[in-house]
């Protein structure tokens, strides 16, 4: 005898629970489709870690790098005041009392003298290297503009005099020199009417 509650929870019999499953199936989505896609989301994540890590690295060496060539710009900036005082040492002696000094003045002049290469050196070796713009075109970048002056031989707008030496550090001004810039012709002003007053007729 056939149970009547069993045909009343399934009046089709079998055909609507394989309905049902088929349809469950359909519904939860493939696993290898998921982990294809979870694995091209790792794959960017890791892609774009390593990119930052190498932007990073790049940036620190970059920064290394400046902090040695550039971290002892504030000493070399006070050296400097030792180099300016020996050249004006050599400036306030001057040719004729060096040429006509006994030995033991020019003995001094020469141990001078090699102070001061042996200065520069040292500076050049850490890399802080003069510069004197003597004749070259003024560039603000560089040089430091004290006065102007006529020097006929030169254009307008070039350095005439070098009053102090400049230095670079690498690529960057660690002072810049100071200088004489020739100033330009004045300008002939133009003629009016009333400079030239026609005669009366």
């Amino acid at each position: 005898m056939t149970d009547p509650t069993a045909r009343q929870a399934n009046p089709a019999g079998a055909e609507p629970e394989a309905k049902t499953e088929a349809g469950i199936a359909a519904e939860q989505p493939d696993p290898v489709a998921e982990l294809v896609r979870e694995a091209a989301e790792y794959k960017d994540k890791l892609l774009r870690t390593l990119a930052e890590m190498e932007n990073l690295r790049k940036r620190t060496e970059r920064e290394v790098a400046d902090a040695r060539l550039y971290g002892n710009a504030s000493f070399a900036r006070d050296v400097l005041a030792v180099a300016d005082n020996m050249q004006r040492a050599f400036d306030a002696m001057g040719s004729e009392l060096r040429a006509q000094g006994d030995a033991k003045v020019k003995a001094l002049v020469e141990g001078v003298e090699l102070t001061e290469r042996e200065l520069l050196k040292v500076l050049d070796k850490h890399g802080v290297k003069k510069f004197s713009p003597m004749g070259e075109k003024f560039d603000p970048n560089f040089h430091q503009a004290m006065f102007e002056m006529e020097k006929p031989e030169l254009p307008p707008g070039h350095v005439a005099q070098v009053i102090q030496a400049g230095y670079m550090l690498g690529e960057r001004v660690l002072r810049p020199a100071m200088v004489a810039v020739v100033k330009a012709a004045p300008k002939a002003q133009p003629s009016s009417a009333n400079d030239n007053p026609q005669p009366a007729a």
